[in-house]
């Protein structure tokens, strides 16, 4: 992808606010005689900018979640940059990221229940990280703060939400409670690990338009992880596709719905459905899942792509840009920025 000017030489409009370069991750696996490596992140890139929503689309597997984690230093990564307001934190904080990291990039995560403790009520979960991060003074300040949060994110009466147990929550209740603890450190970039996909129907567009709420009034920026391409596009300036690892196509939202290019994004898009639509295109794929433990050359998604090339299986595609705000990293349209070869479709 093209290469981006450092932070400081950009106004702070147009500065990212977080910066990931050329992010992998390896997990060793196997026995003691011969050790594998697991390829579950692959050279991601991209930036966030302040009041920005980038969303992550892909399939169970794909590194979604694995890229939220490392981003949060949940994980150490095997190389790559994270650059946050310019400061490139896997160097400043080697091991564990700090205080001032964590209140400024908090996470959101996919299962509310299992998120917060069940033996603490909901006015625990609110205080300890006003305690840790020194956001509140004194006993009354705390109250106050907790039950700002709650209303913050819809639950009222607070004082009666904060005596509340998890296990004496719905489950959207529990889910803005989880967002409300995210907030009490007053984070500018929130990690949402798929936040409304345990989520009945029903009560899903309520969290994600307090999202959007938040966002207007806040001015946070998202990096929202997703299997459901609807919800990435409502809420979304940006989707960004994942497979086996690997960012395989990014465009404006509306743009890459309308015009796919990828084969794997229009697969995803094909399992949308679509009232408006009489006549279902059909487009299907081979069922081999991806190689991820000593992946093979070429492409991740040939074994299962409905276009596949030989030269598919042999060289990785590199960056083709379509336009301005939309690349694909696919050899159907060209050698890309990387790859060697000049591939034509059969």
């Amino acid at each position: 992808m093209e290469a981006i000017a450092p932070a400081q030489n950009l106004s702070n409009r147009d500065a990212p606010l977080l910066d990931v370069r050329n992010l992998t991750k390896h997990f060793p696996v196997g026995g003691f005689i011969r050790k594998h490596q697991l390829h579950a992140l692959e050279e991601v890139s991209f930036t966030l900018k302040r009041g920005q929503v980038i969303s992550l689309v892909g399939e169970s597997g794909s590194g979604k979640s694995t890229t939220a984690r490392v981003i949060a230093r949940l994980i150490e990564p095997t190389s790559g940059q994270i650059l946050f307001k310019g400061k490139d934190v896997l160097k400043s904080e080697k091991r564990h990221a700090s205080l001032h990291y964590r209140s400024e990039v908090q996470m959101v995560f996919q299962d509310p229940f299992g998120s917060l403790n069940a033996v603490h009520t909901v006015g625990h979960h609110l205080a300890r990280p006003l305690n840790i991060h020194h956001k509140a003074k004194g006993r009354g300040d705390r109250r106050d703060k907790i039950e700002e949060l709650l209303r913050t994110v819809g639950l009222t009466p607070a004082d009666e939400f904060s005596a509340k147990f998890p296990h004496e929550l719905s489950g959207g209740q529990r889910q803005r409670v989880s967002i409300a603890r995210a907030l009490a450190v007053d984070p500018e970039v929130l990690l949402a690990d798929e936040p409304i996909s345990m989520l009945d129907v029903s009560i899903r567009m309520g969290i994600l338009n307090l999202m959007e709420r938040l966002k207007a009034e806040r001015g946070l920026s998202y990096l929202y992880i997703t299997h459901d391409v609807a919800s990435a596009r409502y809420i979304g300036d940006e989707t960004i596709v994942m497979y086996a690892g690997r960012m395989v196509e990014g465009a404006n939202s509306e743009e890459l719905i309308s015009h796919p290019a990828h084969p794997y994004t229009e697969l995803l898009l094909s399992a949308v459905p679509n009232p408006q639509q009489s006549v279902k295109r059909e487009l299907k794929a081979r069922t081999d899942p991806p190689r991820l433990i000593d992946p093979p050359p070429g492409c991740p998604f040939a074994p299962r792509c409905p276009k596949v090339m030989s030269v598919c299986r042999e060289v990785m595609p590199g960056v083709v840009h379509l336009s301005s705000n939309h690349w694909v990293r696919c050899h159907l349209f060209g050698s890309g920025e990387v790859a060697g070869t000049t591939a034509k479709p059969a």
